[in-house]
């Protein structure tokens, strides 16, 4: 029997991320059965749940894999920068009601909410060390801790998810994220 390559796997489970995002991102966690699944990757139980241990694992990697890759941007370019990239593209952040799923599942299950925590303990790190290479370059203001102005931001990119996620104007978003940037800036 022909064995599947590396490559041939890490596509099908790139198929199977792809196809699930926007299943939970239309059902939300409950909402995204398996058959539901199954149509959204055009695969089949068995082939998704041969790269997944179960629905929650499916889950719990695309909530990783979207903490990473917004990680990625926050520690290149800042987290007002992913909060103005999602308004600027906001079909780039299918993910936005599943960061919503993600809230209700840490509130309901203390399983998953410890599994979250690690990856979510990540991109804080990122944002809190940028910011701390922003103090020193004297960009960023020191009258208030950097862990105080990591909790702000993460406060506010909550409240954009938020706003995103259930369909609500963004016409005066871009003023609103210009107010937060220059919060954290030095008047220099």
């Amino acid at each position: 029997m022909p064995r599947v390559s590396d490559d041939r796997l890490a596509a099908r489970r790139r198929e199977i991320l792809d196809g699930a995002r926007h299943c939970f991102a239309e059902y939300g966690y409950d909402g995204a059965t398996v058959k539901r699944l199954e149509e959204a990757t055009a695969l089949s139980r068995g082939a998704i749940f041969h790269h997944f241990k179960d629905k929650e694992a499916l889950f719990l990697a695309l909530a990783r894999e979207d903490a990473e890759r917004m990680a990625d941007v926050a520690a290149q370019e800042g987290l007002v920068q992913v909060m103005r990239d999602m308004l600027a593209r906001p079909k780039d952040f299918d993910w936005l009601g599943t960061r919503l799923e993600i809230v209700r599942k840490i509130r309901s299950d203390p399983a998953f909410a410890q599994a979250w925590a690690a990856h979510n303990d990540d991109l804080e790190a990122v944002t809190l060390a940028r910011l701390q290479r922003k103090r020193e370059d004297g960009s960023l203001r020191k009258d208030v801790p950097t862990e105080v102005l990591v909790t702000y931001l993460d406060l506010v990119l909550d409240g954009l998810i938020t706003r995103l996620a259930t369909g609500q104007s963004t016409d005066d978003l871009h003023a609103v994220l210009d107010l937060v940037e220059a919060s954290v800036r030095t008047g220099d």
